[in-house]
């Protein structure tokens, strides 16, 4: 009998893929990855919202980051996908399944958007392939989404793709360019049961 506590990598077969776009995973090897991950880092409007364990200012240290995230992958205990145009393969964000559990079968999703790839629901339909990719092929049953109090796009996201609002978790997540000061979080969560909606 296999221990799913045991880690293992994750499956991805040939990478989800649908609503126009592909998943696969980052290359830290590669130099437009690597610039595409730390411009994704370094943009405003995530900093607004987010504030990474360590800050990415570099090419180096978003190399570094993206082989972490490579590790995560090989362990099982996350994965964090390169979003791409499925007809040009254009880097337009990222979408990553982390923090999975295997025994209690839950895990959370984050996601970022490529300023230059905004205003075209690639958040959204991101978030729908990186869930059924979650619940059908990795085999959890529950995914959980926060995001800070008062960002509102990332709460409609979240309501379009199936993950309903959960509650309010106090002083749950760092302050904007902070790591002494915490901010709510609004929680939200999608079963493998709940029905799939529509992509926009």
């Amino acid at each position: 009998m296999t221990d799913i506590r045991e880690p293992r990598p994750l499956p991805l077969a040939t990478g989800p893929h649908g609503h126009g776009l592909r998943l696969r995973l980052w290359d830290p090897e590669s130099p437009v990855d690597v610039d595409a991950w730390l411009r994704g880092h370094v943009d405003e409007e995530f900093r607004r919202w987010n504030t990474p364990l360590r800050t990415i200012t570099d090419s180096a240290g978003a190399r570094a980051s993206l082989a972490v995230r490579a590790a995560d992958v090989a362990t099982g205990v996350g994965m964090t996908f390169c979003v791409t145009d499925a007809a040009d393969g254009t880097v337009l964000g990222q979408i990553g399944v982390n923090a999975i559990d295997r025994v209690m079968s839950v895990a959370r999703v984050g996601y970022w958007v490529l300023p230059e790839a905004r205003g075209r629901h690639v958040a959204t339909r991101s978030l729908l392939l990186a869930a059924r990719w979650a619940f059908t092929e990795a085999g959890l049953h529950r995914l959980e989404l926060g995001h800070a109090l008062g960002h509102e796009a990332s709460c409609r996201i979240a309501e379009r793709c199936g993950f309903r609002p959960e509650g309010t978790l106090r002083g749950a997540m760092w302050e904007a360019g902070r790591q002494d000061a915490f901010r709510d979080v609004h929680l939200h969560g999608r079963l493998s049961t709940d029905p799939e909606p529509d992509a926009p």
